[in-house]
């Protein structure tokens, strides 16, 4: 999380993303506290355990972590981008050997999916 980096079209890419979007496994304490310090804004659902744990200790469990339904919607699109790519044989067992080879792969991939539709 602290080499996270948000490419811009000029410039130095900005260290610091206004909205966070994971799925379960990355919610933790830790994770959450870091982002709060550095201002970005978290959207993690909760996991089961997490929720047992902070309700049997009761009121000193704590309230929730704040979780924007809506937000985390757009997840959805991102993994389904993810899913079509993955079709690609080449690209899921990561055949290429250099990042570059694998990069343009990726394009190629992306311009057959953004035709397709």
């Amino acid at each position: 999380m602290a080499r996270s980096r948000v490419p811009r079209p000029r410039g130095r890419p900005r260290t610091r993303p206004d909205l966070v979007l994971a799925d379960k496994a990355y919610s933790s304490r830790e994770i959450r506290d870091h982002l709060r310090k550095r201002g970005i804004r978290v959207v993690i659902p909760e996991r089961a355990d997490q929720q047992a744990k902070r309700k049997r200790r009761g009121q000193a469990g704590g309230r929730p972590p704040a979780f924007d339904r809506e937000a985390y919607k757009q997840r959805n699109t991102v993994e389904r981008c993810i899913n079509r790519l993955k079709q690609w044989r080449g690209i899921a067992t990561r055949y290429e050997k250099t990042a570059t080879i694998y990069l343009a792969g990726l394009h190629i991939a992306g311009i057959f999916l953004w035709s397709t539709r």
